[in-house]
């Protein structure tokens, strides 16, 4: 079975059950359902259409398996992405390229992420392949590759099952791919075979296991003896943690690392949530020039820099403006370590570098003797008067206040994301934004799918009017399956992270009544309890509500704020991505 906290499937030690399955539940949407449910998922995020109902009856009928319908297919998508984030594993299923297009940007998204999203569609008669047929929900043309030749692009394995011979073993290869990988998978099921039973599946299929993966000794040794000896002569080293912390499991053997050797420790922004913020010497997000307070200038001055898992793109490097050297890093990738300009280590798994890597390390406080020595304290921002206009350095204050193990913060695209990395997480909160892909919209569906994945968890969602205005129908979905979100919408009149790229007209957006949508989506239906509030008196008061007497209720609170109030990362951040993009062509 999989494990929900680190998304590693066990092998399989205990003898193999010989239960027989009765003939109605022998089909191939039963053993399919039934493999979901063995790998964690209990949750399906779905849109129905002509070429993937049967197989709904059918996922349906699966005990353990709770089919959640959403609005649309890009919902469905995002969802089983925000619920990977949480169970290690999600899955969304939709019908035949006018949904399979679709869902396509929130898998691509989830590629980028290093998220396993089971992506199953239902697809057309087994019959129809071969023929010179034209089928709806295509281009017209006799040729159903399309979607598939979409998917490709963007998922690690893709699966077409259109007979029922090897239907088994395509779904079983495609599941392990994912899980190995750390990425989407395509699943694609002929409308007319989930309900035909097989002998394949007549018997309890066997437990979900998967090969553990395992280091070269030999290269392990090597790569450790010559980090530690890199690191060990070096000044004052520091650690810096990175998003592939996640697809390599690899977060407590860092946080090993971090114990044995005292340096002081970093995340870089697309990994908020993946280090616990309060280890003893934590000193913040490295982020070049719109890092933590003093947290660039330790990084920056380090003789000798261990990167685990990073992503350097535009937007990490901040318009590639780190002043980073390549002579003094260690680059630890899931499976690869690559020492300053030297050697590279390949067949290495992180989580086993690291651990193996603290018993040679030597202790070494420099770096974070330093960041005290030099550090100061973040001042207050200035105190609203009465009455006056909300600010958003105030609203995250209060966001603040509201954190702890349990709940949870899932920051959208734009300026949130500057806003939310400045939040202190408390042990157990969880955090979730999407950098690499930063498609706006995400967080709506990713925050449906997250809350489902940990109901014990209070899902906080900060998310800007235009992102909202992308994805805005399934709060219904959320309300449906009675979730207790709280979001605050951040109404400021437009995009406002393009607004600090490149300003124009089209960053303005039409303004809507939100807390009146929201009760029009509500309709009496669920709980649900809405907010409009314009000064800090009303966000106390909205705060109170929502944790107090609707604490069990999907609380909606629509800050009004100043369209030119931003952060002031997001100022100096801009301006750095607008001059890495409008760069001149180099002479030819």
């Amino acid at each position: 079975m999989i494990n929900p906290t680190n998304a590693t499937v066990s092998t399989v030690r205990n003898s193999v059950s010989s239960t027989i399955i009765n003939p109605s539940q022998s089909t191939l949407g039963r053993h399919l359902a039934r493999r979901l449910v063995q790998i964690g998922v209990t949750d399906v995020f779905s849109v129905p259409g002509d070429f993937n109902l049967t197989l709904l009856d059918h996922l349906i009928a699966e005990p353990g398996l709770n089919l959640i319908g959403c609005c649309n297919e890009l919902n469905a998508g995002y969802a089983a992405d925000g619920y990977a984030r949480s169970r290690g594993v999600g899955a969304c299923v939709v019908t035949f390229t006018v949904g399979g297009l679709s869902v396509l940007n929130a898998i691509a998204g989830a590629n980028s992420e290093n998220l396993p999203v089971i992506c199953i569609v239902g697809g057309p008669n087994s019959n129809d392949y071969g023929t010179n047929r034209i089928l709806h929900h295509t281009i017209g043309l006799p040729d159903f590759s399309q979607e598939l030749r979409c998917f490709q692009t963007v998922t690690c394995y893709q699966a077409v099952v259109n007979n029922l011979e090897d239907a088994h073993e395509q779904i079983d290869t495609a599941i392990s791919t994912a899980l190995k990988e750390n990425k989407p998978v395509y699943i694609s099921v002929s409308c007319n075979l989930s309900a035909i039973p097989h002998p394949t599946f007549s018997r309890e299929p066997v437990p979900f296991s998967l090969s553990p993966k395992m280091s070269n000794e030999l290269g392990l040794e090597a790569a450790v003896e010559a980090a530690a000896e890199f690191l060990n002569k070096a000044v004052k080293p520091v650690l810096v943690g990175g998003p592939k912390l996640r697809p390599a499991h690899a977060s407590e053997a860092f946080v090993e690392l971090a114990d044995a050797c005292g340096y002081a420790l970093a995340i870089m922004p697309s990994a908020k949530g993946l280090v616990p913020e309060h280890h003893p010497r934590f000193v913040g997000t490295y982020w070049g020039a719109v890092s933590s307070a003093f947290c660039a200038e330790i990084v920056e001055s380090a003789d000798a820099y261990l990167f685990a898992g990073p992503i350097f793109n535009d937007y990490s490097s901040v318009g590639y403006s780190l002043l980073l050297k390549k002579e003094k890093a260690i680059i630890v990738q899931p499976d690869r370590v690559v020492i300053a300009n030297g050697p590279a280590f390949g067949c290495v798994l992180m989580k086993d570098f690291f651990v193996a890597l603290a018993k040679k390390i030597k202790p070494n406080t420099t770096a974070y003797d330093n960041y005290r020595r030099i550090f100061v304290p973040e001042g207050e921002p200035l105190r609203n008067a009465p009455q006056e206009p909300l600010r958003v350095n105030v609203l995250f204050q209060h966001i603040q206040k509201m954190l702890s193990s349990e709940t949870a913060v899932i920051a959208e695209t734009g300026d949130s994301w500057f806003n939310c990395q400045k939040l202190k997480l408390p042990r157990g909160c969880g955090y979730e934004f999407q950098m690499q892909y930063g498609s706006i919209g995400w967080s709506v569906g990713a925050t449906l799918g997250y809350a489902q994945a940990v109901p014990e968890k209070r899902v906080i969602a900060c998310i800007g009017d235009g992102s909202f205005q992308v994805t805005a129908q399934d709060v219904s979905t959320m309300l449906r399956c009675r979730q207790k979100t709280i979001i605050f919408l951040i109404n400021n009149g437009g995009y406002t992270i393009e607004v600090e790229i490149h300003d124009g007209p089209y960053n303005v957006i039409k303004n809507w009544n939100y807390t009146s949508l929201v009760d029009a989506i509500h309709n009496g239906e669920g709980k649900c309890w809405t907010a409009k509030v314009f000064c800090e008196e009303e966000l106390v008061e909205a705060i109170e509500t929502a944790t107090g007497p609707e604490k069990d209720s999907l609380c909606f609170i629509e800050v009004i704020v100043h369209k030119d109030d931003t952060s002031k990362e997001l100022l100096e951040w801009g301006s750095r991505v607008s001059a890495a993009n409008s760069r001149q062509p180099n002479p030819q």
